[in-house]
Order: structure tokens, then sequence, then C-alpha cells
């Protein structure tokens, strides 16, 4: 089934007929920390079928958003990374953060989570509230961990714990929205004190 275009000439109309389909932005995220693979891809993006994710993924691939690369041996296996016009959403999806944070306000019982998906958010108030301009911040949640990088090009981040963070964050779920400006309450845990 071919593509539906706006047929507007207009740069929101233009811009939508790229990343309008639903969960282009989704995979534009979760190839913000980095390569991933199409099993690692379709893991994190619970509720989408595998036709929609080759088909956004081969739709991505033809407007230049992502490339699909085959890994060095012994990997051998294939993986996905955004193209510079990929990663040049970063700003959009910092902006829809903002915007939807407020919707955090009452998590569904049916809400899948992962750590890195506060990713965005948080590395945006890092780099704007750290004292640091370089380094890298490890951030551990119930969920998970990933870490951001700060830089002179941006900040960026990837999925994971750090080799060897500059800092280390550890906080629950309710921290990050209080953070984030949705939630009152949350805490920062002692060092020390266990992550369950």
């Amino acid at each position: 089934m071919p593509r539906r275009r706006y047929d507007q000439f207009c740069p929101i109309a233009r811009a939508l007929d790229v990343v309008g389909e639903r969960w282009t932005l989704l995979i534009v995220r979760e190839l913000l920390a980095g390569p991933r693979r199409y099993t690692d891809l379709h893991a994190d993006l619970p509720g989408v079928s595998t036709d929609v994710l080759a088909t956004r993924l081969k739709e991505m691939e033809r407007e230049e958003l992502v490339a699909r690369r085959r890994l060095p041996p012994p990997a051998a296996a294939f993986v996905y990374e955004l193209t510079e016009r990929g990663r040049g959403l970063l700003p959009v999806l910092a902006a829809l953060a903002d915007w939807g944070a407020p919707a955090l306000a009452e998590r569904r019982p049916t809400d899948a989570v992962r750590a890195h998906w506060f990713a965005v958010p948080l590395m945006r108030h890092l780099a704007e509230t750290t004292e640091r301009t370089e380094g890298v911040i490890e951030v551990r949640l119930d969920e998970g961990t990933f870490h951001v990088t700060l830089d002179e090009t941006g900040p960026a981040y990837a999925d994971g714990p750090a080799a060897h963070p500059d800092e280390r964050l550890v906080m629950d779920t309710d921290t990050v929205l209080k953070i984030l400006g949705q939630e009152e309450g949350g805490r920062f845990r002692e060092p020390g004190e266990p992550v369950d």
C-alpha cells in the first residue's frame, strides 16, 4: 500500500510526510542511543508488529533517516542506525517530550516502561543544570540504566551502564517525573543504598 502524502506546500506537512506515520518517531527515539539490531528494536517497542516495524524501517531508509549496515565478523548481524538527517530529529523529540510530560501524571496499568525512554528529556535537563560541560553521567532507574555523554557537540545518550562514568545518578521513576516537573515526591537513593 503506497504511503499517503498531505500534498501541501508547507514545511510541517512535508515533515509529517516523512515522520508522521505511527511508530516512526519512536524508532528514532530507540536509534538515538546508537545502532540497534532489528530484534533489539522490536523488543524495546512493545506493541509494534514485526510487519509494521519492517515497513517503517524500509520507509525510513528510503527517506534517508536510517541506514542499514552489516556488522563485521564475528557478529555479522545487520544493524540500523540514524543518519545525520535522522539525528536532526533530536530537538523535535525533546520538544515532544516536554509537551507530553504532563500526560505522565498517571501511569496506566498497561503502560510499558524502559529506563532509556527517559533519556531524551533527562539529557537536556542534565546538560542545562550540571556544572559539567563534558563527561559521562550514568543514570540508574528501577527499570534499567543508561548514560548521558556531554561534550562540545551537545548531549547524547546510550543504553546500558557507562564503562567509566564521571558521575552516577541512582533514582526512582517518581524522581524522574519530579525532575521533569510532573510529580511531587520521589527521591534520589543514598550512596550505597541497594538498587532493587
